[in-house]
């Protein structure tokens, strides 16, 4: 909700109760001939009564002047036709839409990701995959073809061929083959497929269900997801690290370093182990010996980082470490040498009900949400008794031509097709507007196969259109949505219209704003005030000295000039006019012309020399500009009031309202 909705949210709020003695439908007024329901009144009504108490009749009788204002108000900014300019009409729509979410919600779907996600979370997985890649809009064949490669690769594995071994011969994944060395770049050995540890949210949603299903030591059928196919072999389970910083201390095994070179360096690190163990500081063996200058001067701290984002060997070596300041046995990582781990801090999982917000918030920017859209869609299916007719898709298999990947296609040919593709309720979706649709969404893009772009361009019209039609029911199928828009429909024609006529008019209108002060000015009084000057001096014995400047009709300043140095300051003054309860030391001397006795503070003595005693008197109106705009204002909303009124006619019913009281 924008800010300029917060204050009048305050009382335009809904909450619909009926009443046991009159209606919700009885006319309770009409305004200008309109009528104004009781269930429309004691909605608000109800809702501002926030404690909950009986109804009074006088602040009944208090709001009922307030609602009568307030719609006197939006009628007038519909006869002024805001409700019908684009600037109102685009904040509005982004009002709904964001209150219809709600109702495009399945809870218990909902519900079901976020505990599952809660579940995964508490566990840290490492896997391997072999990766088929295919296009998400590859054709069926080409799809069918990775599908059997991928089942003929899984069917060695069962049969007993090393899983390493089947990656290097079928894996699409670059980082999964060796890399040679070239000019620009040294040898690179590949990691076999694996994909080291991850959690809940890293891989896309097909791949971390399929490993969280899948045992340890067990691999996959073959996945689908956006990037192809994958087979998947889990190869470690452990409990989540959760949020965590490690230290390191590194020695590096370098590239084509021999056995003996090799053995050297686990000697080293094993000394350094030894020494850690004997009582000896891992922060200065750190910054004696680590070779990651990034981090040596740190203590070997890292930057915080996900399992996701550390070598495998890496986060095995923290999976063993208890406690905040341990640290683990050396451990190999592939590539690089050899590391001594230290926990600087570990932040576990939370509880599930600390998570939640946070689970929630991430599930509904995932691919997994649409799971709980494809709950909604069946729904809406079911609801208004939905109709398809499938085969009048085919027809575009032919009509749309590679230029719609230019966004150069013309739908000429298929506006002239009238088929009716599917129903909704009563409401028919022909051919003509599925051709439509493709026209407003063709875009250049890469070429991809006509019938499987037809397929996932229709799958996207249905949806939009069933989500659509479902959107056209929310105010009639529930009330309290109805309601809520109307309050937010008139709240932004009330803040719009009472902007021009009272806020910003009273800014803007300087020439009203002087006026009503000139009328007004002995609203705004200054009370009974002194011209004084305090004065506080470090040094007492200076104290004479100063009242003789002060007697002598000396300035302030060129008092502080001659008794300050360039370099110690022991005299400062602070001069102006004073009331009541200004400044404690004014309200501690008579109120008489003359210097007053020294005052003992903590650094040295204070008085005060009152020049003279102010009688009341107006204040400027620039002294007092805040209180009178908003006092111009509030006449200005009363006779805009006064003119609402008398161009409107309120006709309450009595005895209506008596029995609500």
């Amino acid at each position: 909700m924008s800010l300029k909705l917060s204050g009048l949210m305050l009382f335009l709020v809904l909450f619909f109760t009926a009443s046991a003695q009159v209606n919700n439908n009885a006319t309770l007024m009409t305004i200008a001939g309109n009528p104004v329901t009781v269930g429309e009144f004691m909605a608000i009504y109800q809702k501002n009564n926030v404690k909950g108490e009986a109804i009074d009749k006088k602040s009944m009788d208090e709001y009922l002047e307030l609602f009568i204002n307030f719609k006197l108000k939006v009628l007038q900014a519909e006869k002024l036709g805001l409700d019908t300019a684009s600037s109102f009409i685009k904040e509005l729509d982004g009002y709904r839409e964001q209150l219809a979410k709600p109702y495009f919600t399945d809870e218990a779907t909902l519900n079901h990701l976020i505990q599952e996600a809660y579940d995964r979370k508490k566990l840290d997985l490492r896997a391997s995959h072999i990766y088929f890649r295919v296009k998400p809009d590859a054709t069926p064949q080409d799809t069918l073809n990775a599908y059997n490669k991928a089942l003929e690769a899984r069917e060695k594995i069962l049969k007993g061929e090393r899983f390493d071994n089947v990656v290097m011969e079928y894996s699409e994944d670059p980082s999964a083959k060796d890399r040679e060395a070239t000019a620009q770049h040294p040898f690179t050995k590949g990691n076999r497929g694996d994909l080291g540890y991850f959690t809940v949210f890293d891989m896309v949603y097909p791949f971390e269900s399929a490993a969280y299903n899948t045992e340890t030591g067990q691999i996959s059928k073959p996945i689908r997801t956006d990037y192809g196919f994958h087979i998947i072999k889990v190869t470690d389970r452990i409990t989540s690290l959760g949020e965590f910083v490690v230290a390191h201390l590194f020695l590096g095994i370098p590239k084509g370093a021999t056995a003996a070179d090799s053995a050297r360096v686990k000697s080293k690190i094993d000394s350094l182990y030894a020494q850690l163990k004997a009582g000896a500081k891992f922060e200065d063996l750190v910054k004696m010996f680590s070779e990651d200058k990034g981090s040596s001067s740190k203590g070997g701290v890292l930057p915080k980082r996900g399992v996701n984002r550390l070598m495998p060997e890496f986060i095995a070596a923290i999976s063993t470490i208890q406690n905040v300041g341990d640290y683990s046995v050396p451990v190999l990582t592939a590539g690089y040498g050899w590391h001594i781990v230290k926990l600087v801090e570990r932040k576990p999982v939370g509880t599930f009900d600390e998570e939640k917000a946070d689970l929630k918030q991430r599930i509904m920017r995932d691919s997994r949400a649409q799971q709980i859209t494809d709950v909604v869609l069946a729904r809406i299916k079911k609801e208004y008794g939905f109709t398809e007719n499938p085969q009048e898709k085919d027809d575009f298999y032919t009509l749309v031509t590679d230029s719609i990947f230019n966004g150069k296609w013309n739908p000429s040919k298929a506006l002239d097709k009238h088929e009716t593709m599917f129903m909704i309720g009563k409401s028919t979706y022909t051919q003509r507007e599925f051709a439509g649709y493709l026209f407003m969404k063709q875009k250049r893009s890469d070429k991809k196969d006509i019938r499987t772009y037809v397929n996932t361009m229709y799958d996207e019209f249905l949806s939009e259109s069933l989500l659509k039609y479902e959107d056209g029911f929310l105010e009639e199928k529930y009330p309290d949505f109805k309601a809520l828009m109307r309050e937010y429909r008139d709240g932004i024609l009330l803040f719009d219209l009472t902007d021009q006529k009272v806020w910003s008019k009273a800014v803007k209108d300087t020439i009203g704003l002087q006026e009503f002060y000139t009328k007004n000015k002995l609203n705004y009084m200054w009370g009974q005030r002194v011209e004084a000057s305090i004065f506080t001096l470090k040094n007492p014995s200076l104290s004479q000295k100063v009242k003789n400047f002060i007697k002598s009709g000396l300035k302030d300043d060129d008092i502080l000039k001659e008794i300050n140095s360039d370099s110690v300051r022991v005299l400062s003054a602070e001069a102006g006019k004073f009331q009541k309860k200004d400044n404690p030391y004014i309200d501690s001397v008579a109120w008489t012309p003359g210097i007053s006795k020294d005052i003992k503070v903590k650094d040295g003595i204070v008085f005060v020399n009152i020049k003279r005693v102010l009688k009341p008197e107006p204040k400027t109106m620039n002294e007092a500009r805040g209180l009178i705009t908003a006092d111009y204002q509030n006449y200005l909303e009363k006779d805009w009031i006064r003119e609402l009124r008398a161009k409107y006619p309120v006709v309450v019913n009595r005895e209506v309202l008596a029995k609500i009281k």
